[in-house]
């Protein structure tokens, strides 16, 4: 019961926020920031990445699908006069994982900024990954922490050489992260996985990333890694495009535009001065510290899970 409690609660705060106090012109100038924003030909990370690039960031689409990408790129030099770099990247297979790491330290010396950002929702829950992981868990968490993994001594060494002596990881949940927590007989396929509703699924792979940025700050924010968890509000992009019937009708009316607001949390975790101090915080819609559900701040909970998906990629 504390925990639904706590969960209508949260529900509240976060899907009603106040007008935000920052917002896209608060943003700093950002040249020579190089910035990778999964999930980017898209939803929030294309309008995000739109605004970045305005004020002088190097940003990195990286994204599965080529002729999308292409389209997007198309898009933001219509808007901006500027376009990001195509990275492919398709979370939901490891190898491609790698190859995406390996091409971008092929190129760059320096990330200033790691958007986890792309993700999956409610796919039909025959969907798996490449490795046979569930889609949500495999795209959302896992995908996400391999790439960070590879990209952690890169993030490290440009803390150490930035004037505001941080790198930031930016990890997108969502506030359905206060319905389930870890069931690890789901996270691979077999009958505990079948036996799940896609929303069950989802919002456990939600919780997944709230835990995994708290131990990823704790691990390493002494070496001038900044770890972010966010929910970025209920927001009117294609992630909801799998909803129908009752469900679609009840949250419709909850769902906010991108633009403005819809973007400004991402923004403000990835490059406001203050935020820099937030290092294994929850952040909330718009631009606010909100508060996680409690047992993804159980550092107990982190190692587990962080030794869960370290032995999935070790050796690779």
């Amino acid at each position: 019961m504390g925990v639904i409690w706590d969960f209508m609660v949260s529900m509240m705060v976060e899907s009603f926020p106040p007008k935000p106090k920052w917002t896209a012109e608060n943003i700093p100038e950002l040249g020579g920031k190089v910035i990778i924003m999964t999930g980017g030909n898209s939803g929030l990370g294309l309008e995000a990445t739109k605004v970045l690039l305005n004020h002088g960031a190097k940003v990195y689409m990286a994204t599965r699908n080529k002729e999308k990408a292409q389209d997007a790129i198309k898009e933001i030099a219509r808007d901006t006069g500027k376009e990001p770099i195509f990275l492919q990247l398709d979370l939901a297979d490891l190898d491609s994982v790698k190859r995406a790491a390996d091409e971008f330290l092929s190129k760059e010396t320096r990330l200033h900024v790691l958007y986890n950002s792309g993700g999956v929702m409610i796919p039909p829950v025959e969907n798996i990954t490449s490795q046979g992981y569930d889609l949500q868990f495999g795209t959302n968490v896992l995908g996400h922490f391999y790439l960070t993994k590879l990209l952690l001594p890169t993030l490290v060494e440009t803390a150490k050489v930035s004037a505001d002596g941080v790198a930031r990881v930016v990890n997108v949940s969502s506030g359905a992260h206060h319905l389930h927590k870890l069931s690890y007989d789901s996270l691979k396929d077999g009958p505990v996985r079948k036996n799940m509703s896609a929303e069950m699924l989802y919002a456990q792979s939600k919780f997944g990333v709230v835990v995994f940025a708290r131990e990823l700050a704790r691990r390493y924010g002494d070496q001038g890694i900044v770890s972010i968890a966010m929910n970025p509000g209920n927001i009117n992009t294609n992630l909801q495009r799998r909803v129908t019937g009752f469900q679609k009708s009840m949250i419709n009316w909850m769902l906010y535009p991108i633009v403005p607001n819809g973007i400004v949390t991402h923004l403000w975790a990835g490059t406001a001065e203050e935020t820099e101090a937030y290092n294994g915080k929850y952040l909330i819609p718009w631009a606010r510290v909100g508060k996680p559900r409690a047992d993804t701040q159980d550092p107990k909970t982190g190692e587990e899970l962080w030794k869960w998906l370290d032995a999935q990629v070790v050796g690779r």
